[in-house]
């Protein structure tokens, strides 16, 4: 159902859509957020530390089983991340 009238719009399943900058950013803010440095990071995902500057900078985003471990590692929720409970 559109959120503006009674019917079904393509403008407003685009209008909820979520963008990679926005889970980007979502990811960037729970690594900075964490009680874990970007290097304590690195070294519990088995990665260079420079690869996880390039997430924070919005650079690069991690592979989806890095990701997933990111998630573990701080614990917080995928969902959360991806902006599917918004």
């Amino acid at each position: 159902m559109c959120h503006l009238s009674s019917k079904n719009c393509t403008m407003c399943y685009y209008l909820t859509m979520i963008t990679m900058p926005e889970i980007q950013k979502r990811l960037r803010d729970a690594i900075k957020y964490s009680n874990i440095t970007q290097k304590e990071l690195a070294d519990r995902l088995g990665i260079n530390p420079s690869t996880v500057s390039k997430y924070m900078r919005l650079d690069k985003f991690p592979s989806l089983d890095t990701f997933a471990n990111i998630c573990r590692i701080l614990d917080v929720s995928a969902d959360d991340i991806l902006g599917v409970n918004d």
